[in-house]
Formats: structure tokens, C-alpha cells, sequence
């Protein structure tokens, strides 16, 4: 497969030096890391909002589920993402990836979301655990969320409650198809870079407010 490693997700673990040299690169969406469990606020997400936008960047926000009511985790979450100027241009993530978390906290997460934001529906990050807690299965209500799919490989696996994900992690951690850098990013081990499949136009019109998601045939 030919990865268009077009957007890139960050953290705290990451320092970005250089916003022109990031955007040269190719990168047109930030997704970053703005709370994690009931508490943890990532103090960079806050920060990089404005050198993004004044780059023509578009900007999204993650939440790292962990164990724990799931419902307070979104209100925590959403008292973050959406303190920055257009939060409704913001892209609402959530990152599924604690094997210790049942799928019905991340499904209650997501609701929230719903619920709080008058009907955004957030994107779902998963890899290995979604494909283990769904295995062969299909989910309705997670069919409506657009899949992030983690998958470090040149042939990514989509689960089969999806019929395609909408973007791909495809390498990160220095695991995965190159590219593992993006100038004017450091981070030690490699970069998190992610595959979308359409034009800049169409990222941009789907980034926030979502499309609809590729369902796998009944």
C-alpha cells in the first residue's frame, strides 16, 4: 500500500521547533494528545492550537481512555479540547488502546461525546484492540464512528466491522513503513505519522464534523 502520511498525532513526547518545516513536509492535520483517564491534562495540546492554525494546519484533540468511569472522562476531556477559539473546528478522538478498558467504557466514552456536543461523533482510535474485543463481530453503534486504525504495517488489517478505516496509523515509534521523521519534529524512537486517502479538500471538509463511515456489508 501507498501511504499519504498527511497528518501526524502528538504529545507531550514530541517538540515541535519548526511549524514551517512541518508544513513544507506535507502535513495538513495535528492530531494532539489533550487528556488522558479521569485527570491528566496534556499541557501542549493548549499550546500548539495557535501555531497550527496560523499555519493552516487543521487541529484535532485525543483522549487516552484508561480505566475508570468513562463518562467523567469524557466531561474531563471535553472541558479541554473545546477551550481553544473555533472548537468546532476541532477533530474529537478517542485513543482505545488499554486492554484494561472493556469495549462498553469506550461505546459509554463516545456517547458522552454525543450527548455533550449535541451530536459529534468523535473519531475511534484502536489497533489490536478493537480487532481482539470485536473479533469477527460487527457493532452498530460503533460503525458510526469513523475508524483511526493503528496498524504498523504496509498491508493494514481493517476490522471487519469497518469496511475501510477512514485514516491509518501506519508507522510510529520507529515501527512500521518509513517515513519514521517529519522535520521540525523531534522525538526519540520515530514519529507517529497517519495515511488519509483523498485530497487536502476533502480532509479539510471531513475533519471536524465527520463523514460518513465506510460500513462493512451486513
Amino acid at each position: 500500500m501507498k501511504f499519504n502520511p498527511v497528518i501526524v498525532d502528538l504529545s507531550h513526547f514530541d517538540n515541535v521547533t519548526d511549524w514551517n518545516a512541518v508544513k513544507a513536509f506535507g502535513i495538513l492535520g495535528v492530531i494532539n494528545k489533550a487528556t488522558e483517564g479521569p485527570g491528566l491534562v496534556d499541557k501542549t495540546y493548549a499550546i500548539r492550537q495557535k501555531p497550527a492554525a496560523d499555519h493552516g494546519l487543521l487541529y484535532g484533540a485525543y483522549h487516552f481512555l484508561r480505566p475508570g468511569d468513562p463518562v467523567a472522562q469524557a466531561d474531563h476531556f471535553l472541558d479541554v479540547a473545546l477551550k481553544v477559539p473555533n472548537p468546532n473546528e476541532v477533530l474529537l478522538a478517542l485513543d482505545h488502546e488499554d486492554k484494561r478498558v472493556p469495549l462498553s467504557d469506550a461505546k459509554r466514552w463516545l456517547q458522552r461525546i454525543i450527548d455533550k456536543t449535541g451530536g459529534r461523533r468523535a473519531v475511534l482510535y484502536s489497533g489490536f484492540l478493537i480487532k481482539q474485543q470485536l473479533g469477527k463481530g460487527k457493532d452498530g453503534f460503533l460503525a458510526q464512528h469513523r475508524l483511526w486504525l493503528s496498524h504498523f504495517s504496509a498491508r493494514p488489517v481493517c476490522p471487519p466491522n469497518w469496511a475501510a478505516p477512514w485514516i491509518i496509523q501506519f508507522t510510529g515509534d520507529g515501527t512500521g513503513p518509513l517515513p519514521h521523521k517529519v522535520p521540525g519534529i523531534h522525538i526519540a524512537g520515530g514519529i507517529d505519522l497517519n495515511h488519509f486517502g483523498g485530497t487536502a479538500e476533502d480532509l479539510k471538509t471531513q475533519w471536524a464534523n465527520g463523514a460518513t463511515p465506510t460500513l462493512a456489508a451486513a
